[in-house]
């Protein structure tokens, strides 16, 4: 694998160990459509590029565009037509994975269009944690990517999901996906974008059965010239299915759209959804929508929404401390973006704070 500097700090950004000395369990890499990287370390692990496992399982064939329609809208389509780029990962019953997988779908051509497509099998009784990157050479600056990815978390599984983007400027971008969480299984899915983008669209949607859980947690900085729409459902289908959603949005002069939907059709099923977001300048506007639909009688959800500005109270509290209007608005900031999200190795945690750190800080330029 040839990868520049330029190429390899640009990885690293978003969680990818292109050394190999992070622990890993497996990694994945893909580079406008060609797969420069494929590795797996654990027992009970399994990465295929897609097209591979299609030929290898048959059944893999039954999970292709089962829970994202390839007709559900013109970007899906795209991916339909085009030759089967992404990934197959899977653990096997009962194998927990503790080390992450990771994987990145890395865009070197200016104005190359990337279309993929992943499927991801936690099989009964397993554990599995994902690291997914999205990124462009440094100097790409226009483009568009596709992500269209199928979850399937089995009786008892576990899966954690984390999506880091990081973007030029004028890429647009459009992930597709949905999860089906089957009784007793846990699907954890983490996005993080806290650098410019074009245009981000995405609306993923989690199936919860008998007992399972799904969570939603996503941190957004949009700066001047971002547009996020973003979206995040979970439909409660069977007694006991739980779900949380969690946003945290910064607008600095971006566009930002948050819409949470939770649905319980089922007894004794329980959702809350918290939306927050702070505006930082005149031109930024951020647009909470939650919805909430009960069918069935003994369900519980909740939401809280909420956007404003920085109060001006908290500055001055601040700058009695001693500290500038400058800082003090960096450190509200940064405050406000650190969500500690459950279950992420510590080296990840750690690119996520310095994000968030530099994030922060240019909110007061």
């Amino acid at each position: 694998m040839s990868l520049s500097e330029n190429d390899i700090q640009q990885l690293q950004k978003v969680g990818y160990d292109p050394s190999g000395t992070v622990p890993r369990s497996g990694s994945f890499l893909t580079r406008d459509h060609e797969v420069v990287s494929l590795e797996q370390r654990e027992k009970g692990l399994e990465i295929l590029p897609l097209g591979a496992a299609l030929q290898k399982y048959p059944w893999v064939e039954n999970l292709f565009f089962k829970l994202v329609p390839k007709e559900k809208d013109n970007y899906t389509r795209e991916v339909a037509q085009h030759a089967p780029v992404g990934y197959f990962i899977r653990a096997v019953p009962g194998a927990r994975i503790a080390r992450p997988v990771q994987s990145c779908f890395f865009i070197k051509t200016a104005r190359f269009s990337q279309m993929v497509h992943n499927i991801i099998v936690a099989e009964p009784g397993s554990e599995l944690h994902i690291i997914t990157g999205c990124t462009t050479a440094s100097y790409v600056k226009q483009g568009k990517h596709i992500g269209l990815t199928e979850f399937y978390v089995r009786e008892n599984a576990r899966l954690s999901y984390t999506m880091i983007h990081d973007w030029a400027p004028q890429v647009r971008v459009f992930p597709r996906s949905a999860a089906l969480v089957e009784a007793g299984g846990a699907f954890i899915s983490n996005y993080i974008a806290l650098t410019a983008a074009e245009l981000v669209q995405a609306y993923p949607v989690a199936k919860v059965n008998r007992g399972g859980i799904a969570r939603f947690n996503s941190v957004i900085y949009a700066p001047q010239g971002s547009h996020f729409d973003l979206g995040m459902a979970a439909k409660l289908v069977e007694p006991e299915a739980k779900a949380e959603i969690i946003s945290r949005a910064v607008s600095d002069g971006g566009v930002v759209i948050t819409r949470g939907y939770l649905e319980g059709g089922a007894a004794n099923t329980k959702g809350h959804m918290e939306c927050s977001g702070l505006l930082l300048r005149d031109s930024g506007s951020i647009h909470a929508v939650p919805e909430l639909k009960g069918t069935f009688p003994e369900t519980d959800l909740s939401h809280e929404a909420a956007v404003g500005r920085i109060a001006d109270e908290e500055i001055q509290y601040l700058m009695t401390r001693g500290l500038d209007q400058e800082t003090a608005t960096s450190l509200i900031v940064r405050g406000f973006l650190d969500v500690r999200l459950k279950g992420l190795p510590p080296e990840l945690q750690h690119a996520i704070d310095t994000m968030i750190e530099k994030a922060s800080l240019r909110s007061t330029v």
